[in-house]
């Protein structure tokens, strides 16, 4: 394992060597540890499943250029060192754009997806919305601010109405423990990200998974990517917000084992 790739180690004893590998994806203010839970669940129930970091996060090196379609050949090439032959790949926000280009760039490896909160395209990089995005998103850090005071100014509008202190007392650790050059490199690569024209040609079980109250990538934007890919499932979580899988690990959990269970 390089350090450009952390996994969180190992299958749960008697996992299905015959099943897939479950792999979390986190976003952009996210991290492997951020998983934790999660893989716990699913080895649990028998599954192999595994937490990877993108490169800057987790304390692991960068790359350059930082491009997401870069970032899914640094994932392929950590599956590849670990053996893990076929995967459902789960993308969170920015994991799920990660998921698709994994997808793109090696189909045969990937037995089904689970697009969480995310979208297939950010937009132009020319765009005004873009532009305001990566202004409003960097602002604190161009002011000499820290990690921390971007968490402690994102956070709350990426949290459901219902998250309690724990879900954003967790989510702000998460996203102040991002190396400011990281956060800077990946927001510069979401902007530029595209797959609408893929999605057409995806040919694995895929899981869009909307939140209710997720105002960051709405439920519209997951269910209208549903209709684009043949035999897609939606699914909306109530009551959540984009940081799901923080403030309700339980649903966001069983909602993906409820899809995946016939997949092999």
């Amino acid at each position: 394992m390089t350090a450009a790739a952390t996994r969180v180690d190992g299958a749960a004893p008697g996992a299905s060597a015959s099943r897939p590998t479950i792999v979390m994806l986190h976003g952009i203010g996210g991290g492997a540890a951020g998983f934790a839970w999660h893989v716990e669940h699913f080895r649990s129930r028998g599954w192999p499943a595994l937490a990877w970091n993108q490169p800057g996060y987790g304390g692991t090196a960068a790359i350059e250029p930082y491009t997401l379609a870069r970032v899914a050949q640094a994932l392929l090439d950590t599956l590849e060192r670990e053996g893990v032959e076929r995967c459902i790949p789960v993308g969170h926000s920015m994991g799920g754009m990660v998921a698709q280009e994994l997808y793109a760039l090696a189909p045969e490896r990937v037995a089904g997806l689970v697009l969480a909160h995310t979208s297939p395209a950010f937009g132009s990089p020319e765009g005004d919305f873009q532009r305001r995005f990566v202004e409003e998103r960097t602002r604190p850090l161009d002011e000499g601010r820290t990690m921390t005071d971007v968490a402690r100014r994102v956070v709350p509008g990426l949290l459901g109405p219902a998250a309690g202190a724990d879900a954003a007392r967790a989510a702000t650790e998460l996203m102040a423990a991002v190396p400011p050059v990281t956060y800077r490199k990946a927001i510069a690569a979401l902007v530029h990200f595209d797959r609408r024209a893929q999605l057409p040609f995806i040919a694995v079980p895929t899981l869009c998974l909307a939140a209710e109250d997720d105002r960051t990538a709405p439920p519209a934007v997951l269910e209208k990517m549903a209709t684009k890919i043949p035999g897609a499932v939606y699914r909306c979580l109530p009551g959540l917000g984009h940081l799901a899988p923080i403030e309700n690990p339980q649903a966001f959990c069983e909602a993906i084992e409820s899809f995946i269970g016939s997949i092999q």
